[in-house]
């Protein structure tokens, strides 16, 4: 009976992050997830280009964990867009920049910030990384209702992003 009860109580607990391994074939980066993503395309202009943003993202709680990546037709684009894709994820927190480093290393420029806004009156908190590679663009972004947002798991996401 006792090994009934312990059977029910541990097979009833699951993780709330389930990380896993994510890589999006054909487009060159890798990602922890904390569930299993869903994934979708969609055009959308990025400055002057319209361009085929690829997104795949997972939920836990109401906070959105997600990756978007695009290529543009040059290097030099991929840097400017880089800006617009932030400033459009703050835009739709209705937020602010509080936290803000870039990094360049000849081939690849990293931005990363934290915002704070809010939605329907919620305050909301993004978590993002910016990065143009060579004609790639991505942005890895946790973002939801700021009690929600559990830091650890931030850090485990967004540092995991790597670009190939």
């Amino acid at each position: 009976m006792v090994a009934a009860c312990v059977a029910v109580l541990v097979g009833g607990c699951s993780p709330k992050f389930d990380w896993r391994d994510y890589r999006n074939l054909g487009i060159p980066y890798t990602v922890l997830f904390p569930a299993k993503p869903a994934t979708q395309s969609r055009n959308i202009n990025l400055g002057d280009d319209k361009v085929s943003m690829h997104m795949a993202a997972a939920e836990i709680d109401g906070v959105t964990f997600a990756v978007g990546s695009a290529e543009l037709p040059d290097a030099t684009r991929a840097q400017m867009a880089i800006a617009t894709m932030k400033n459009t994820m703050v835009k739709n927190i209705n937020g602010t920049v509080t936290a803000e480093a870039a990094a360049a290393d000849g081939r690849r420029t990293v931005t990363s910030i934290e915002a704070k806004g809010s939605r329907n009156g919620e305050p909301m908190v993004l978590y993002g990384r910016f990065v143009a590679k060579d004609k790639w663009v991505y942005q890895a972004i946790v973002a939801g209702r700021e009690k929600h947002v559990n830091k650890e798991a931030v850090d485990t996401f967004l540092t995991s992003f790597k670009t190939e």
